[in-house]
Parts: structure tokens; sequence; C-alpha cells
């Protein structure tokens, strides 16, 4: 489990080459002040809008999560525990007007950052 990396994974990094190519400036590690704080992975502070890079299996994807046959009850809370956690994390940043966006690892990096930036566009628009 320590092979598993917090930050700068593969699908995080494509995400994040796209969202450079299309222009947007972005800030990694900032912490937002929700009970408990949280830091996701790409955020926009002007636009208000936090981005997640979920992995398939650890956050339960409807695709291609799957259920493993070993330790398959621990799996199973452990898994439905973080997509708790997640949907807490989502309300939480929506009641402090932030606009929360859950990325799949397996989606397509070029249709993520495009979707992020319709986004964070109509967001920073708001703003101004």
């Amino acid at each position: 489990m320590r092979a598993n990396r917090k930050r700068d994974t593969g699908p995080e990094l494509r995400l994040r080459r796209q969202l450079h190519r299309l222009g947007l400036r972005y800030r990694l590690g900032r912490r937002i002040a929700t009970t408990p704080p949280v830091v996701p992975d790409v955020v926009f502070p002007r636009a208000k809008v936090a981005v997640f890079v979920d992995g398939c299996f650890w956050h339960g994807c409807p695709i291609h999560g799957v259920q493993p046959k070993v330790n398959s009850f621990y799996w199973f809370a452990k898994i439905s525990m973080n997509k708790r956690r997640d949907q807490a994390v989502d309300e939480n940043l929506i009641g402090l007007g932030w606009r929360a966006i859950r990325i799949w690892e397996h989606e397509d990096p070029r249709e993520a950052a495009a979707r992020v930036k319709s986004i964070v566009r109509s967001y920073a628009a708001i703003d101004a």
C-alpha cells in the first residue's frame, strides 16, 4: 500500500498537462478549510473550483471498480467509506461556495480538461 501515491499519479499528471495546454493556471497542494480540511488534486482559487482525480478501484467506479475476492469484507467497507467521504467533502465544499469536480482515472484527459475549463470559465465570469 505504500507504493500507492497520494499525488502526482499518472492520471493526475495527464489532466494537469491538458489543463496547462488549455491555458488554465491552477494551484497544487492548496488546503481548503472545510471540516475536516481537504486538499484537492487541482485548485482554481479565484473561481472556487476544486478538482479531484479519483482512482477507479479506491473510489468505487461504477464502470471499472472491482470487488476483490480476498478479504472482500474489508475492501467493501473501505471503498464504501471512501465513497461516503467523497460525498461529504463535495457537500462541505458546496456549502462554502466551492464547486467540486470529480474525474475518474479512466476518463480521457482532453475531455476532462475541457469540462474543467468550461466550469472554471463560467465560475470566473460570475465573480468578474
